[in-house]
């Protein structure tokens, strides 16, 4: 559901009214992406809509928000075992200014755990299903947030990206999802899975309500240090030259569709010969961070906690082991493996060398283009079970971890469905420029 077809329906039967039968539809999805619904405040801040007490930009309009970013009085869980009872006593700095702007935090998305996955399935609280086939996956990490969208189970919604989180799940479920240029929106509230690459951004079914959540949430906030310190306004960019990534691909059907959806465009393609390394880099500088970030939870400083007292070591370990789940001690053993004496120069400054080269090369692309594109992702999506080696789940990350590398924004758009199945387009900018992004995806809408 687009905003403009919810400010519709308030105006026609209220809001009381229509956020009932909003949570009505919530209670009886089978999809599985919310962890927590908040049914008494979204009725509460309904009812107070509609009694003329809430005012702004998002004012009555229920957004749901990934269950990794702190909501105070709202269990944020991660979607892990570890995190199951963790109730925030503040906001993050992007809930925040929702709820400046009148918007109704309707409950929190589910997600892989601590943000690793693609596909959702590494959720303690389970998968979260494919709206356009209960027997796929929505795509991780942020799957419940693009499934609510496209299940009208919310009209806006926040995710996390840190190596396509949010892309990945927006091309498989047929919503607009946008990584922001890192430092345009505030981390603070983000529980941290990789800092250098992770960014909040906004998702939505359509691009004009994504424009209005980017500027509500981008801005200046202090607590966060990696924060640029800028607002963002969308202007409409003209005349944009197109690079089309040859090394960003894809299956032959989702190549085709690319192509058509190409047509009528002026595009030159280009090679970024150091996108081979990125998969690798990648990981190496995700893990390492992931295992330096995940070291606080031990069940004294925080998390989940056992009632039996035991030698340090063994506590820490039985903790450790019971909380978290099998892909994030993988991650958090193969980081700590890269950082470790005798192999950090062998694999992590390895990683970053190969982090600079990705950079020039996108700074040489952009001298010459304003956007490039490729597919979002190389398949549709998969069946529920159907990547069981870890190796082959990770390498479906390929078209959207250079970004990350990067710091730069990047967009999935929507291209229609191959066999009933959703499927997008990325497109990538240089540094602070999502209006190009935006005015492509524009184009993209009007043909």
């Amino acid at each position: 559901m687009k905003l403009a077809e919810w400010r519709k329906l308030v105006e026609e039967n209220g809001c009381l009214e229509t956020i009932s039968k909003m949570l009505e539809r919530i209670e009886k999805s089978k999809l599985n992406a919310y962890i927590t619904v908040c049914k008494k405040e979204s009725l509460q801040k309904a009812e107070e809509y509609d009694k003329g007490k809430v005012k702004g930009r998002l004012a009555g309009v229920p957004v749901a928000v990934k269950d990794n970013i702190t909501t105070k009085g709202i269990r944020t869980t991660c979607a892990s075992k570890m995190l199951s009872n963790y109730v925030p006593v503040f906001d993050a700095h992007v809930v925040e200014r929702l709820k400046a702007e009148g918007a109704i935090i309707i409950g929190k998305t589910n997600m892989d755990e601590f943000g690793m996955g693609t596909t959702t399935e590494t959720s303690y609280f389970g998968v979260v299903r494919n709206p356009y086939d209960l027997n796929r996956v929505a795509g991780g990490s942020s799957g419940g947030s693009a499934a609510v969208l496209a299940n009208d189970e919310a009209v806006l919604a926040l995710g996390s990206d840190t190596g396509g989180s949010i892309r990945c799940p927006a091309s498989f479920c047929g919503v607009y999802g946008l990584k922001p240029t890192y430092g345009l929106v505030s981390r603070f509230g983000l529980i941290p899975y990789a800092n250098s690459l992770e960014q909040i951004g906004p998702m939505a079914n359509s691009i004009e309500d994504l424009i209005l959540l980017l500027e509500v949430i981008a801005g200046k906030d202090e607590r966060d240090s990696t924060n640029a310190g800028r607002s963002f306004e969308f202007r409409e960019v003209e005349n944009l030259r197109i690079g089309v990534v040859k090394n960003m691909s894809a299956e032959e059907q989702i190549m085709d569709r690319f192509f058509d959806a190409l047509n009528g465009f002026e595009y030159e393609e280009i090679e970024l010969p150091s996108l081979k390394y990125a998969l690798s880099a990648y990981y190496i500088i995700a893990m390492s961070e992931a295992s330096s970030n995940l070291a606080r939870y031990d069940g004294v400083r925080y998390g989940f906690s056992v009632p039996e007292l035991t030698s340090w070591s063994d506590y820490f370990s039985r903790v450790r082991a019971e909380g978290f789940g099998e892909e994030v001690k993988r991650r958090i053993m193969l980081g700590s493996y890269a950082l470790s004496a005798g192999y950090y120069g062998k694999y992590y400054l390895k990683a970053l060398k190969a982090r600079t080269l990705i950079i020039e090369d996108f700074r040489n692309a952009f001298a010459k283009f304003d956007v490039l594109v490729s597919p979002t992702m190389p398949t549709l999506p998969f069946r529920i079970g159907e990547l069981k080696d870890p190796l082959t789940m990770y390498k479906m990350d390929v078209n959207t971890v250079p970004v990350n590398l990067a710091g730069l924004p990047a967009l999935n758009i929507p291209l229609g469905f191959i066999k009933g199945l959703p499927v997008g387009m990325q497109v990538i900018g240089n540094y602070f420029e999502e209006s190009k992004l935006i005015s492509f995806a524009k184009k993209l809408e009007a043909k």
